[in-house]
């Protein structure tokens, strides 16, 4: 069973969208799985009283017995600094929600809010890994072929050769659980497939992961490599990249579909639902949420702009690592591995 704690009153469209989006999971969880709605409970018992009345109440009943409403006054605003909702905002919905994983009351945390504060918070009440010294967003990019895990997508804009190194130890352990891949293939973004391409850090942590007993590493891989899932040596599972390089790929991903549909759209007439069907699998919400890995549980981090069905399937790629004991196995294989840079 997960119990999963959301923040309500993350994002541009909560608490609508946060509302929705837990019924929503709900209709498609198991049974056994609870949704903490943490926030202003008089907000999110309105809107949950809205969205479970008239032609939607029965459908609706069953899904609402399984949440309960967390109080939580506060909220951590979108532009605010993450050290300024740490010290001034304990009681905000990101941090109550937080406390309550690290106090074991529920076993993993959702919000769509500020990315920076939850990263920080979740690193300071969670706590790392052993031998790693950051945390790393992973996000599920669309390809070709099967979806390739890419980190770090945004919470670290400078890294060192040694942390790009720790960010592929996590990815491996997160494609064997959470993608079911035996062995994953590892590549490192570069400006070239050459070992000597790319910058000091990239430069470095080819030759590390190179050296590495045990790793699957491809080497580099280009931006183009990315949409194909694939270089010209293979196909790869998961890439790995600083923050900075990763969330400018990441956005610039998010606005191909838009655009591909657009285009395609307006040169050929077809129906824009059918568009939208066809191009699904490049949409972020089908994905839903990154989790913020290396952390000592789960904390997943969803687009600002996360409709209900974005909500939804955040909570289902929590719900699916707390089952896979994702936070556990990372701990366990680095803790055991004499490589691991402290």
């Amino acid at each position: 069973m997960a119990r999963i704690a959301l923040d309500a009153m993350g994002g541009d469209f909560a608490p609508r969208a946060t509302v929705a989006g837990a019924l929503l999971a709900l209709s498609e969880l198991a049974d056994e799985h609870v949704i903490e709605l943490v926030g202003r409970s008089d907000v999110i018992q309105a809107m949950l009283d809205e969205l479970t009345s008239g032609e939607h109440a029965a459908s609706a009943a069953a899904a609402r017995g399984r949440i309960h409403i967390v109080d939580a006054p506060d909220v951590v605003e979108m532009s605010e600094k993450p050290t300024n909702a740490l010290r001034n905002k304990p009681n905000s919905s990101m941090l109550v929600g937080l406390r309550r994983h690290a106090e074991g009351v529920v076993q993993a945390f959702v919000s769509a809010g500020n990315t920076g504060a939850q990263m920080a918070a979740s690193t300071v009440m969670l706590r790392l890994a052993p031998g790693l010294t950051r945390p790393a967003i992973g996000t599920l990019f669309p390809t070709a072929g099967q979806p390739v895990l890419v980190l770090d997508v945004g919470a670290n804009v400078d890294c060192s050769a040694e942390e790009l190194v720790q960010f592929a130890r996590i990815g491996v352990v997160y494609a064997e659980d959470m993608l079911g891949r035996p062995s994953p293939v590892v590549g490192l973004l570069s400006i070239g497939e050459e070992a000597g391409k790319g910058n000091a850090a990239v430069k470095e942590a080819n030759q590390l992961l190179a050296a590495m007993p045990g790793l699957n590493f491809q080497g580099n891989v280009e931006g183009r490599d990315l949409a194909n899932g694939a270089s010209d040596r293979g196909p790869f599972d998961v890439v790995v990249c600083d923050g900075f390089v990763g969330n400018v790929v990441l956005k610039f991903y998010e606005a191909m579909a838009p655009l591909v549909i657009s285009m395609v759209g307006a040169s050929t007439g077809m129906d824009r639902a059918a568009l939208d069907a066809a191009f699904r699998h490049l949409d972020y919400s089908e994905h839903g949420g990154a989790p913020l890995l290396g952390v000592r549980g789960v904390s997943i981090i969803s687009h600002g702009k996360s409709s209900p069905r974005a909500i939804m399937n955040a909570l289902k790629v929590a719900a699916r690592a707390v089952e896979s004991r994702l936070a556990e196995h990372v701990t366990r294989r680095l803790g055991a591995e004499p490589e691991a840079v402290a």
